[in-house]
């Protein structure tokens, strides 16, 4: 049985509608676009994933 992708905005686009959509998962994450919803979707692999989270971290310090 297939799974229903659970998809949340970042929490990095604030109110704006300018924002991206993330379903995570123990095997990485996938990302698209809130407008453009109908163009598909990246996928990250799990190490991708954490890589880029914690760039971003670091980068909000």
């Amino acid at each position: 049985m297939a799974r229903e992708t659970t998809w949340h905005k970042s929490s990095y686009s604030g109110a704006t509608n300018n924002c991206v959509e993330v379903a995570e998962s123990s095997r990485g994450a996938l990302v698209r676009d809130t407008q453009s919803r109908e163009r598909g979707h990246l996928t990250f692999g799990a190490e991708e994933w954490t890589a880029f989270l914690h760039h971003v971290r670091a980068e909000a310090r």
